[in-house]
């Protein structure tokens, strides 16, 4: 089969909520492959810190996407909220307008916050922008096994990763201006040459690539890289930005956010 690929790189980041955005933690994972190579493992910038941090990734990430190269971008946590967040809180059925609310009362991208300290009223006002853990996006419940994003302190959650990972896409999205495409939130089409950043649920693909000797946070991260790469590389990528959605569906998912490669 011909390469068709639209992407020249792929990046699959593993995320962690755990401490600080200056903390340096284990579970940030980067893998980057292009047209030519695997994925391999992106270390941080040679410091005291042995692993990446929430800080250091973003402003990584916004070097990389500023670069004239077509690049795919999965990043391991929730980009929104379910819809009965929305509604609860009286808030506009918009997703920069939810980002830049949320990082008001979450302001987990500040120095020496923590996702807990947030939740237990050490800062912000988590209070009043709280959900329920039986609220599940419709992606969520498409995919099966993906958990709520307010279900917190549990193995395999996403509620920490995703409450420290959003202010850092808002801060992302104010970079770019405009130069790259959040999906779905962008559009469900992706214009040709444009960088994307997208959610990804790495269990839905790890199990089919050899893990080798990379633990379970690296080859979380190197399969969502893998992934994109071969979906890319086989012509079924362009399938996976246009899952099987009825309309109503569709217009949930916009303002929800969609799971890449949940079909």
């Amino acid at each position: 089969m011909n390469d068709v690929r639209t992407y020249d790189r792929y990046v699959g980041i593993d995320y962690s909520g755990a401490q600080t955005p200056t903390s340096s933690l284990k579970g940030l994972r980067v893998y980057l492959a292009d047209r030519a190579a695997p994925p391999s493992e992106i270390l941080p910038p040679p410091s005291p810190r042995k692993y990446w941090t929430r800080r250091g990734i973003a402003e990584w990430l916004g070097e990389r996407l500023l670069e004239d190269q077509p690049t795919l971008v999965g990043i391991d946590h929730g980009f929104s909220f379910p819809l009965q967040y929305f509604e609860a809180h009286q808030l506009p059925l918009n997703w920069s307008a939810f980002l830049e609310d949320f990082r008001r009362h979450w302001p987990t991208d500040q120095d020496n916050s923590y996702v807990d300290f947030v939740r237990e009223g050490t800062c912000g006002s988590a209070a009043a922008r709280s959900g329920s853990r039986r609220w599940r996006r419709l992606t969520e419940v498409r995919a099966g096994a993906a958990k709520s994003v307010f279900h917190f302190d549990m193995q395999g959650s996403v509620a920490k990763s995703t409450h420290a990972g959003l202010p850092w896409l808002l801060r992302l999205r104010w970079q770019m201006a405009g130069r790259v495409h959040f999906w779905p939130f962008d559009g469900w089409q992706v214009p040709a040459g444009r960088s994307v950043v997208a959610e990804v649920h790495p269990s839905l693909w790890a199990t089919g690539f050899p893990r080798g000797d990379r633990d379970p946070d690296q080859h979380d991260a190197y399969s969502i890289a893998a992934w994109m790469r071969q979906t890319d590389g086989n012509g079924s990528l362009a399938g996976f930005f246009s899952p099987d959605l009825g309309q109503n569906e569709r217009e949930v998912a916009e303002i929800e956010g969609w799971i890449l490669g949940v079909a």
